[in-house]
């Protein structure tokens, strides 16, 4: 049963909903550009793209940031291993004035076993990142952190303007509201699979996740949200229906509301198709069927 939250959704600089696309990250640059202008003027408060894999994910920001002019654009997220604090210090304070406002730095630890014998201590790398980027000059509330677990919710609160976390379900919304407290914002993804036949819809579900069972801080976090350990390896028609909504826009809206409900301030919610893939081009036109349903 979701717990019950008193806590009303404030003002941010995210707005109420907001789309994910790897997408457009990786499309082709002229598209992301007016696909980007496209989603402002549809009245999405921020675009989030994926950072994870390091790269040029600060120079597509400031890409997407020169082809709009109020959306917020944020990252979900910079890889801590991936990017040196000097590296997105120097390119913040490098921004103009006016595209500093619309920043917000997704930062999270990634997973081990995309990192490697490097990973050591997250939480506590964690912490010295952010001591960089305060000497750096990056203010906090321009910056969040993908948490999920409890004591990374809380160094959220309490070093950044809130937590972007990834591949949960609404009962983690409540979860997080208690640790970010009434400051602070929570952005949870949703994932939307605009299919309403079950083995179809489950099917793309099961291929988005797959890449994710490998990884023990998605799993574990699952597990605290009391999958079996049989829902977490299989993985189970009861772990995909909850991680994402499919089916009619209604089903939809409701997930979403069930986020806001249990203690969410935005919901970016993303198109899934299956696993990524680079060739799959934007889904330009569901994202004007769900700017009808939610703005």
């Amino acid at each position: 049963m979701m717990t019950k939250n008193t806590h009303t959704p404030a003002p941010t600089p995210l707005g109420r909903i907001g789309i994910w696309s790897g997408e457009l990250r990786f499309s082709d640059p002229a598209e992301s550009r007016e696909a980007a202008a496209e989603l402002e003027e549809l009245g999405f408060g921020t675009i989030w793209m994926p950072g994870g894999i390091g790269g040029d994910i600060l120079d597509v920001v400031a890409r997407t940031l020169n082809a709009t002019s109020h959306i917020t654009v944020a990252t979900g997220i910079i890889n801590i291993w991936k990017h040196e604090p000097a590296e997105v210090g120097a390119w913040w304070r490098a921004l103009p004035d006016g595209h500093k406002s619309r920043v917000m730095l997704g930062l999270g630890v990634s997973h081990g076993p995309a990192i490697g014998a490097d990973y050591q201590r997250p939480l506590a790398k964690m912490v010295a990142y952010l001591d960089a980027l305060d000497a750096e000059g990056l203010p906090r509330e321009r910056r969040c952190l993908a948490a999920l677990a409890p004591k990374m919710l809380d160094l959220a609160a309490e070093r950044t303007a809130g937590t972007h976390p990834y591949l949960v379900t609404p009962e983690h919304a409540a979860v997080a509201r208690q640790h970010i407290g009434a400051a602070g914002f929570v952005a949870p993804e949703q994932g939307l699979i605009l299919e309403s036949d079950p083995d179809r819809a489950r099917a793309i579900a099961r291929d988005a996740v797959k890449m994710y069972l490998g990884f023990p801080n998605y799993v574990n976090n699952w597990r605290r949200l009391g999958f079996s350990e049989e829902d977490v390896t299989g993985p189970s028609e009861r772990l995909l229906d909850a991680l994402f909504a499919w089916g009619g826009i209604d089903r939809m809206v409701e997930r979403v509301d069930r986020h806001f409900a249990a203690g969410a301030d935005h919901v970016c919610v993303q198109v899934v198709q299956g696993a990524y893939d680079p060739d799959r081009g934007l889904a330009r036109e569901a994202w004007q069927e769900l700017a009808n349903a939610f703005l």
